[in-house]
């Protein structure tokens, strides 16, 4: 079975309690369990993780690289000024693996210092504002690319 990494920035642990109005009511245990689940469907192994600390970040792109693992990644707020994870995210599409940014909300409809990734330039593709099903999105896009 395929691995992905869905890898998760700062504060999305805290989903559920942040910010609701824009990230939703559900939480971050209730979205490993949705990606573990549209894994399965697609024929994906997920393995879901959080942090709120960058180099942690950083080390799970590096793993990914090291395990030919693909990527969903959601940078959350390093999104805008890691160059360091985005040199760690270029890894892996340099390598030929899939990396997919996703956000729950659309970082274009927010504040301008959302507007600008620094992340986008060097992912396979990027999914946007539309909550969890971003996620699903974006395990359907890698099956999708993987099955030809």
């Amino acid at each position: 079975m395929t691995r992905v990494l869905v890898l998760n920035g700062p504060n999305l642990g805290r989903l559920g309690v942040r910010e609701p109005e824009i990230y939703g009511a559900d939480t971050f245990a209730d979205l490993v369990a949705a990606a573990s689940g549209w894994g399965k469907e697609l024929g994906l192994e997920v393995d879901a993780r959080q942090t709120d600390d960058e180099s942690q970040l950083i080390g799970w792109l590096h793993e990914a690289v090291d395990t030919r693992a693909h990527v969903v990644l959601n940078p959350a707020a390093f999104t805008h000024y890691s160059y360091a994870l985005r040199d760690a995210a270029a890894q892996i599409t340099s390598v030929g693996l899939l990396l997919v940014e996703v956000h729950l909300s659309n970082p274009h409809t927010r504040e301008s210092f959302r507007h600008y990734s620094v992340v986008s330039g060097v992912a396979t593709g990027t999914i946007a504002g539309f909550g969890f099903q971003s996620y699903r999105l974006a395990l359907e896009g890698i099956a999708a690319r993987l099955a030809g």
